[in-house]
């Protein structure tokens, strides 16, 4: 269910809010419930008055109250219908704060190459690789991270962001067979994401490249953008995904339903493997590590590194917090609610002996 956005509003100058105005429900409801009392209590007297007469009606009903199960009820109403508004957390007056923002800066490196989509891992390499990435975006705390995805060529997917939720979004968008260029180009993808951790606002001590990759296939220098990545102190964390033993890549239509296993020029199935070789030493080489779990989230790993990273001051902004003024409502309303419950609806007078 969507959350209702919070009301805001002036009342003699001063900033007012309600936070969670579903709550106002409650309040209806203790005034209706007040309503239905006081209405029940007024249709008794005028069945009592239309069979006694009003003189006679205290003696033959001893004790009958009329009032008292209305003036019960309308506390119950009115404690209800205070209670309700209280749990609307009511807003009145603001004031500022500075907030500051830690972390490091992450780039996210991911391979969407046509070798992705072997499924030696279920339910494909590129859907792990997501699940890899979905589960570090869940774990990380104030840290920005950015998207690069790469085959053939790279490009920034999403930027530098503290919105985890819209770099999810961008995430649901990789796809291998809208990528322009065939391959798995790691060097170029190593470079852009250097690129991105270099043109970022007020960067982090520590900076990281996480890559996802199977890691095969090999084109470009990697060992250039290695270098660079090295001499600006940023560490490659390398995650692999598949499996060592090799797998054939399936190819789909345009419907998205299997048609064949991809060929080479002499007509054999091509098999794909995780390379972990290449992705050890393009780690090793920045001062990184290598992740990988056959049957598992290796990313957690990840995360417990990042976490052992200084942090730093990405951004600091002033944010208005308005004052909370549920308990001039909650306290009033437990008296009443209290009082209605102390309240005896009727009263029997004992007889003399």
């Amino acid at each position: 269910m969507t959350p209702v956005e919070p009301w805001r509003f002036t009342v003699l100058g001063y900033q007012a809010g309600i936070a969670q105005p579903l709550f106002l429900g409650l309040v209806l409801v203790g005034v209706l419930l007040g309503l239905l009392a006081l209405t029940l209590s007024l249709r008794r007297r005028s069945r009592v008055r239309a069979v006694l007469h009003e003189r006679h009606a205290e003696r033959f009903t001893p004790g009958i109250s009329v009032w008292r199960p209305a003036t019960q009820g309308s506390l119950y109403g009115l404690g209800l219908a205070l209670f309700g508004f209280a749990l609307a957390q009511p807003q009145c007056g603001t004031k500022s704060e500075l907030t500051k923002r830690r972390g490091i800066d992450v780039v996210v490196a991911l391979d969407a190459s046509k070798s992705m989509l072997a499924r030696d891992v279920q339910p494909s390499r590129l859907e792990r690789a997501k699940l890899e990435l979905t589960t570090l975006l869940d774990e990380l705390k104030g840290d920005r991270v950015g998207l690069v995805v790469f085959a053939g060529d790279a490009f920034i997917q999403s930027p530098l962001t503290s919105d985890y939720s819209a770099v999810k979004l961008f995430l649901r968008a990789v796809d291998p067979e809208v990528m322009p260029q065939g391959g798995t180009n790691v060097g170029a993808a190593l470079r852009l994401a250097h690129q991105v951790l270099e043109n970022a606002d007020r960067g982090s001590k520590e900076r990281v490249v996480v890559l996802l990759s199977d890691g095969e296939d090999l084109v470009g220098d990697v060992g250039e953008a290695t270098d660079a990545l090295k001499e600006a102190g940023v560490q490659v964390l390398a995650v692999g995904v598949g499996s060592e033993a090799g797998e054939p890549i399936p190819v789909y239509d345009r419907r998205g339903e299997f048609v064949d296993y991809k060929k080479d020029s002499a007509g054999d199935t091509v098999i794909t493997r995780l390379d972990r070789a290449g992705l050890t030493a393009i780690a090793e080489a920045t001062g990184g590590a290598f992740f990988f779990q056959p049957r598992g989230v290796a990313m957690s790993q990840v995360v417990e590194r990042i976490d052992q990273m200084q942090k730093s001051e990405l951004e600091s902004r002033v944010t208005v917090r308005y004052d909370e003024r549920f308990q001039s409502f909650a306290i009033p309303g437990l008296v009443l609610l209290v009082l209605g419950m102390m309240l005896l609806p009727s009263t029997r007078r004992r007889s003399s002996p």
